[in-house]
């Protein structure tokens, strides 16, 4: 009976959480509970404290106020933004994933060897990587590079994935590619998923609840409860138009709230 009750916890349990910086709060009383397996998209404008709220997951940020925690005993996977790695870069595809599994300490003895050859294998081939693995990860495209940073936060089985705009500076097709490989594991390992992103088409399909952060204020609930004329124009205090186009979501609104040149809202860069 104690097994079930301990599958039974939440992955992640947020509880009337604060966080401000001097005068300015990002957000507060935000309360938040992420089931095993659940996709959750974290939205917002520059500054909102999308990028906060993992920092504060991964232990990186003090909370102002409230409480947070994750209910697992193995390490939280990370998948941070895209950035282009230097191509003088020597570190091979394969190490790459393997410090995701033990770059945090020295040495993993002979005995070990075996077995984290044979997860970072797994890793590497669960997101179609085998190619090109043992090359430098400098001489990679960026698509190649970003797939095996999701490799290295998998290879560790996080029962938690943090993703800070994973699919930054990617083209469409590796956008869907790396998209469906974060989905398929939360699928098939239960894996809950924190996605923060500028962009919610690419993920739309997978996303089972949106957290929608501005300037303080928040909305949580489905794509459908969220992604609203109604709901957007209250959270930016100015008139918003949402609009579904063939499956995909297009905001526009007051330059004030929204940038004309993105279909949907402002890159966040701090915070």
């Amino acid at each position: 009976m104690g097994g079930s009750a301990e599958l039974l916890k939440p992955a992640v349990e947020i509880s009337r959480a604060s966080l401000a910086f001097g005068s300015r709060t990002l957000w507060s009383g935000l309360d938040l509970t992420v089931e095993p397996g659940e996709f959750v998209a974290i939205l917002g404008p520059n500054g909102s404290g999308k990028t906060s709220l993992l920092k504060v997951l991964l232990g990186l940020q003090k909370l102002s106020s409230g409480s947070w925690r994750i209910n697992s005993d193995r390490p939280v996977g990370y998948i941070p933004q895209q950035r282009a790695m230097q191509e003088a870069l020597t570190l091979r595809g394969i190490d790459l994933v393997g410090l995701g599994l033990d770059g945090h300490r020295w040495g993993v003895g002979l005995r070990g060897m075996a077995e984290r050859r044979r997860r970072v294998a797994e890793a590497i081939s669960s997101v179609g990587a085998e190619r090109y693995a043992k090359s430098p990860v400098g001489r990679l495209s960026g698509g190649e590079q970003q797939r095996l940073r999701v490799a290295q936060a998998l290879v560790g089985a996080p029962d938690v994935l943090l993703c800070d705009e994973p699919l930054l500076s990617l083209d469409l097709g590796h956008q869907r590619a790396v998209s469906e490989l974060i989905d398929r594991r939360r699928r098939e390992a239960g894996t809950a998923v924190l996605f923060v992103t500028h962009e919610i088409n690419p993920i739309l399909s997978f996303v089972d609840r949106i957290v929608y952060l501005v300037d303080g204020r928040f909305r949580i609930g489905t794509p459908d409860e969220v992604m609203t004329s109604q709901t957007l124009s209250e959270l930016y205090r100015s008139r918003v138009e949402v609009i579904r186009v063939g499956g995909q979501i297009h905001v526009a609104g007051a330059q004030s709230a929204l940038c004309e040149d993105e279909p949907h809202h402002i890159d966040e860069r701090v915070s």
